[in-house]
């Protein structure tokens, strides 16, 4: 139990009726189906419901107080606070109920476009290999310990973030390192955390649309957020939108990249090819010195990179382990080598939208590979302008395609790969269509060539495939293995 008015230090508020000084909580709740007995609830608005016309009848079910921004009507025995901002209040409480965690943790966030999840992963990568237990928020899982737990959205809501990070002090842990999207912050659901660091690492129009951003500044904006909310901001020097997301921040500043005057610079990048491998290679100067080895394909890789190099640098971590975590860094679903043969090179991406795809055959391009080979679908109930576009976006960059099924969800599969024949029926690209992921892969498998780099895009890190309203499993992964079973092929090294 934790008294009311202790967990609304430090908010404003006006409260509207009951007792504060003498009202003890049970449970903080925002969702009205979890409501009990003694609890707290916050009339949160979501996409498809708001909590206020719930009020009455969480008080019904014995909340001793209720958290508002607009009037609502409940019994005169339960405490009525009304706030500016429901979301910002849930945040602030969150933070106050588990005890205020973030205040025993390093935190670093990370925001951006592109780069976000490879970037935490990088930062986890090296602080761990200098010895330090670092937990992780992140698109694809939160890490706690050995505990990995499946992630719904980027930066979950910020109860449950309080919750993790609550977790994370309990285990030991000294650092967390979270992705914070541009959602999470127009949300409110980073509020209340003292971020020791902040990373911007790109902006592109995205998110942009109903029930997102109203529009690209909007987006900008939000992702600007973070900056006035951390101590040390480490910034891209080289996007064009970078002066703009300092905009009113309130943090120390540096910057990397491959500009003169960035703190952190990169030169002599070089691209390396070798046994079906593709990786980068560049030296950094400014605040370090040292050589940079990365296992993992393009100019973006340096970026995220140097990101996390600059991190590292202000724990203090040794040149050694900075290279030695790089030169294993590995991303589940991201641009990740599956080994296969030495004669040609596999790749798993999360790319799933024309921009991302565009921007990971781009990179793929330069390492010039006999053939660049591109197998993806699209989601189905999604817009079929994503279709059309990544079916001319891989019919320009690749050499072949292989249009298969995604998640259709409630579509036929052979319906969403005809839009996608629509977009590639503007280029003059080759392309075959197979329906079943699992017979695609094998057949990309089946007919490769020395040389050829192969991209299985879409899924990323996800295991599963969505299907009439049901999940199965499927992993690509086990798909590759099992096809190399089929073919006889045995894997490099073995």
């Amino acid at each position: 139990m934790k008294k009311l008015s202790d967990l609304l230090e430090g908010i404003d508020y006006r409260l509207l009726q009951g007792d504060i000084e003498n009202t003890e909580i049970s449970a903080l709740v925002y969702d009205s189906r979890k409501a009990s007995e003694g609890c707290l609830f916050v009339c949160v608005r979501g996409a498809n419901f708001d909590g206020h016309t719930f009020a009455s009848a969480v008080a019904d079910v014995g909340a001793r107080a209720i958290v508002c921004d607009r009037d609502v009507d409940v019994r005169s025995d339960v405490a009525v606070i009304k706030v500016s901002d429901t979301r910002e209040a849930l945040a602030l409480l969150s933070a106050a109920w588990f005890g205020h965690p973030a205040e025993h943790l390093s935190v670093i966030g990370i925001t951006g476009t592109k780069g976000k999840t490879t970037t935490t992963y990088m930062i986890r990568s090296i602080l761990e290999n200098a010895g330090y237990k670092v937990g992780l928020i992140g698109t694809i899982e939160t890490i706690i310990g050995d505990e990995h737990i499946p992630s719904a959205n980027t930066t979950p809501e910020s109860y449950t973030i309080q919750d993790y990070m609550s977790r994370m002090v309990t285990a030991g842990i000294s650092v967390c390192v979270m992705e914070v999207s541009s959602q999470g912050l127009m949300l409110h659901r980073v509020d209340g955390i003292p971020f020791e660091i902040g990373i911007f690492t790109n902006i592109s129009p995205d998110h942009i649309g109903k029930n997102e951003h109203a529009s690209f500044e909007e987006y900008l904006h939000c992702k600007s957020l973070l900056f006035q909310k951390c101590k040390k901001g480490i910034l891209n020097a080289d996007d064009p939108h970078t002066k703009d997301i300092l905009e009113n921040h309130t943090c120390e500043v540096e910057t990397f990249g491959f500009a003169d005057d960035a703190d952190y610079k990169a030169l002599d990048m070089r691209l390396i090819n070798t046994d079906g491998k593709l990786g980068v290679a560049y030296r950094v100067m400014g605040k370090v010195d040292l050589n940079v080895e990365i296992g993992m394909p393009g100019t973006f890789s340096v970026y995220n990179s140097l990101a996390a190099i600059a991190v590292c640098h202000h724990f203090h971590v040794v040149a050694a382990d900075v290279k030695k975590a790089l030169s294993n860094a590995k991303v589940r679903g991201r641009i990740e080598a599956y080994p296969v043969s030495k004669d040609y090179t596999v790749l798993i991406d999360y790319a799933h939208n024309a921009m991302a795809l565009e921007s990971l055959l781009t990179t793929l391009r330069d390492y010039e590979p006999g053939r660049l080979v591109t197998l993806f679908g699209c989601g189905g109930n999604r817009s079929k302008e994503r279709r059309f576009e990544m079916g001319e976006v891989s019919g320009k960059l690749s050499d072949f395609t292989i249009i298969t099924s995604d998640n259709p969800r409630f579509e036929e599969p052979d319906a969403i790969m005809a839009d996608i024949e629509t977009g590639m029926k503007k280029t003059d690209g080759k392309y075959v269509m197979i329906a079943d992921r699992e017979e695609a892969i094998r057949y990309a498998l089946e007919h490769a060539e020395k040389g050829d780099c192969i991209v299985i895009a879409g899924k990323g890190h996800e295991d599963y495939q969505e299907i009439k309203g049901r999940k199965y499993h499927m992993d690509e992964r086990e798909l590759i293995a099992q096809a190399m079973s089929e073919l006889g092929i045995a894997a490099p090294g073995a």
